[in-house]
């Protein structure tokens, strides 16, 4: 299956089959997926129904590679008709000397071919005519035409026409052109492979010992399958091998290169307590890891079916090509059958000249070129795109990436590093440090927030340290509490409460330096203020300056941050606007302004408080390692390594694929109309129309494949 006039076919004859719950197809995969009542329905039925399209089907297996090597029975076809063909070509030469001239320019007259000739000229079309005969028939069977149904008849045509040698082109330029649609759309699912592929197939499982660095001498270890490792097993990875699964270094440090899961090119340091992911290379010491995914469901496993299911959200370039089709199809069959039956009724010319002119229309204008290259450019791009660590969910994204006209981004995490810092604490009410710490770290420790992390890191380095608190609370955009009634929270929270008498100057004196400021306190008494610093990425300045110059229009800053902590980093990034106190619902409030006012925007964020606003962006973009669950969920575009750089590299691959979209459609349109301008002059021959069409197919297919070679700097 390599086209949609496959697809058509498919469909035709399995929406017949009683029982049928639905239909999807993947062209570039080459994947049926057919829902059926199995009471009423069975597999082998399903393959009769297939078989009688001319195509074949089998179980999908997700761990096997699909794509069979080596020579097909098609190939060995396409090639036995175009050694035919030479051979037949050559005899008539040598025998009449003009057959050159009788392909270049057809006179509608009869060029008996030499005997021998003639039988090269016949194996050579039946030859080439076998891989499509059968789907001809099931297109007849179906009133559906197609392009196989077209070359069948256009070469009995010829035939009858006595015209042998044209006819044996057409049969072999036809079985090239479905072997060249083949190798094109081959590059395309070899693509996505090589990315699963760079998993091993083997892991090294240890047994034995202890699981968290103290070593044991019954210890052993012993090769088995990847897809056999089970979470929560042992696997030891030594320098030059390849990560087997998602999991955590439990003992042993080394450096790690995830360039294939993150786009990152240096190598990420990793020792006790860091994750790594399959297929990620390890480059110096030897790992023990401990797995917490299995092989087919690593973040490369989820990243590929990802790619791969991205083609059921299809680009609006798709879907023109589809709707364009569908009208324009209908329209050339009419005005290849008013060429065939008008001149002869009125009188001008021969049956069998308008016969065979309308034929040429018909091949001329058949819409391969139109509907392969938008799927495969689309594929290529998004398979470019995830090498670098950029997962875009579908084609539609992909184009949304190229027209957004305004940026919203989220403060923490995303333009700054996402890292803060507690830089001070100040007790009240004469409290010490130690009495404050240690209540305090007790809350934050059942917070997943980057400023609860600080904390804990800060206490820990004082030598403090506690139990989780019981019954955690979390008011989302202002503070969190537990059972006890002991809180922390924003200054914000503190004046909705009503906390805030007597710390209001030393809220405004730690914020005047730019640093974030909460407080902490039981009840109504405040135990402390705490201030923490969060930087400003180095590369933030730069993305934007960038963004800008690819045409973005607006960016904005939305956090839930005070202005006093928020108007350092919108100035040194260039924000047009910065809006402060943002809750969860103000944030997607302002973005759906902003789609009413651009149409086309874009959020980036990476926490669960973002999650609203990225599901209301045209695009929504995430920070994916470091980022919350549910804003990768539920956001069209992850970034895998975090890195804001990967911005302007979607933008600008985004662009290009576009560019490259409509510069095949474009192509293929002005060649059809060129030929077919060609064929009402009488000037085009059939063997010509299949070439023309031929060459626009594996013009545009390539054009698109160059999009597999994206570069950050492209």
């Amino acid at each position: 299956m390599d086209c949609a006039e496959e697809v058509a076919l498919l469909r035709g004859a399995l929406s017949k089959l009683d029982g049928l719950g639905s239909l999807s197809f993947n062209v570039v995969q080459a994947r049926m997926t057919v829902e059926y009542d199995a009471g009423r329905l069975d597999a082998a039925r399903i393959e009769r129904a297939v078989a009688t399209t001319g195509m074949r089907c089998e179980a999908w297996n997700d761990d096997e590679p699909q794509e069979q090597r080596g020579w097909s029975r098609e190939s060995v076809l396409t090639l036995a008709s175009g050694l035919c063909l030479a051979i037949g070509m050559a005899w008539e030469a040598a025998r009449s000397g003009n057959i050159l001239a009788s392909l270049l320019v057809h006179d509608h007259s009869h060029h008996p071919s030499p005997g021998g000739a003639l039988v090269f000229f016949l194996l050579a079309i039946v030859a080439g005519a076998t891989p499509a005969l059968p789907k001809a028939m099931g297109a007849l069977r179906q009133l559906r035409p197609d392009m196989n149904l077209l070359m069948a008849l256009s070469m009995t045509g010829a035939c009858v026409l006595g015209e042998w040698t044209e006819a044996a082109t057409l049969s072999f330029l036809f079985a090239l052109a479905g072997r060249l649609e083949h190798w094109s759309m081959g590059r395309a699912r070899d693509a996505i492979q090589q990315l699963l592929n760079m998993a091993p197939h083997e892991a090294t499982v240890l047994h034995g010992g202890t699981e968290h660095g103290k070593e044991d001498h019954g210890e052993h270890e012993h090769r088995v399958l990847a897809a056999d490792v089970k979470v929560g097993a042992r696997v030891r990875v030594r320098p030059g091998e390849r990560v087997p699964c998602d999991g955590d270094v439990v003992r042993g440090s080394s450096f790690i290169n995830q360039a294939l899961i993150t786009g990152e090119s240096t190598p990420a340091p990793k020792m006790s307590g860091d994750a790594v992911y399959a297929g990620t290379m390890n480059q110096s010491g030897v790992l023990d890891i401990q797995t917490t995914r299995r092989h087919s469901d690593t973040t490369l496993a989820r990243m590929v079916r990802m790619v791969e299911q991205s083609q059921a959200r299809r680009a609006p370039a798709e879907q023109f090509v589809e709707r364009f089709t569908r009208y324009y199809t209908p329209l050339v069959f009419l005005l290849a059958f008013s060429v065939m039956a008008l001149p002869p009724l009125f009188g001008y010319g021969a049956w069998s000249k308008w016969f065979y002119e309308g034929m040429v229309i018909l091949l001329i204008s058949c819409p391969c070129a139109l509907v392969i290259s938008t799927p495969v450019s689309i594929v290529a791009a998004l398979t470019a795109l995830a090498r670098k660590g950029v997962l875009v969910k579908g084609g539609a994204f992909l184009e949304e990436a190229a027209r957004v006209r305004a940026f919203v981004f989220d403060k923490t995490g995303v333009l700054t590093m996402g890292k803060p810092e507690v830089r001070r604490v100040e007790p009240l009410g004469g409290r010490t440090l130690e009495q404050v710490l240690e209540r305090l770290v007790s809350l934050e420790l059942s917070s997943e927030h980057p400023i609860a992390r600080a904390v804990v890191d800060y206490a820990r380095r004082q030598g403090i340290h506690a139990l989780p608190a019981e019954g955690f609370r979390a008011i989302v955009g202002r503070g969190i509490e537990n059972e006890e009634g002991f809180w922390a929270g924003s200054a914000r929270w503190l004046r909705e409460t009503g906390r805030m008498d007597g710390i209001g100057a030393g809220i405004d004196r730690l914020s005047g330096t730019g640093d974030a400021v909460f407080a902490c306190g039981e009840g109504s008494d405040v135990w402390a203020l705490v201030s923490v610093a969060d930087p400003v990425r180095v590369e933030a300045g730069k993305v934007v300056r960038s963004l800008r110059g690819m045409g973005v229009e607006r960016i904005l800053v939305l956090t839930g941050d005070t202005r006093e902590n928020s108007e350092t980093v919108a100035q040194l990034v260039g924000a047009d606007e910065l809006r402060t106190d943002q809750l969860p619902n103000n944030k997607a409030e302002r973005v759906r302004e902003l789609l009413a006012e651009y149409k086309h925007v874009a959020m980036a964020g990476d926490g669960v408080n973002d999650a609203e606003a990225l599901s209301s962006a045209s695009l929504g973009i995430s920070l994916g390692m470091s980022g919350a669950d549910v804003a990768r969920e539920i956001s069209d575009v992850v970034l895998m390594s975090g890195d804001l750089r990967s911005l302007p590299f979607l933008r600008r691959h985004a662009r290009k694929t576009m560019a490259i979209v409509k510069g095949n459609i474009g192509f293929a349109l002005a060649m059809k109309g060129l030929f077919l301008i060609a064929a009402m002059a009488g000037v085009a021959t059939l063997w010509m129309a299949v070439a023309a069409d031929m060459g626009a197919t594996f013009a545009v297919t390539l054009n698109g494949l160059r999009l597999l070679r994206a570069k950050e700097g492209d």
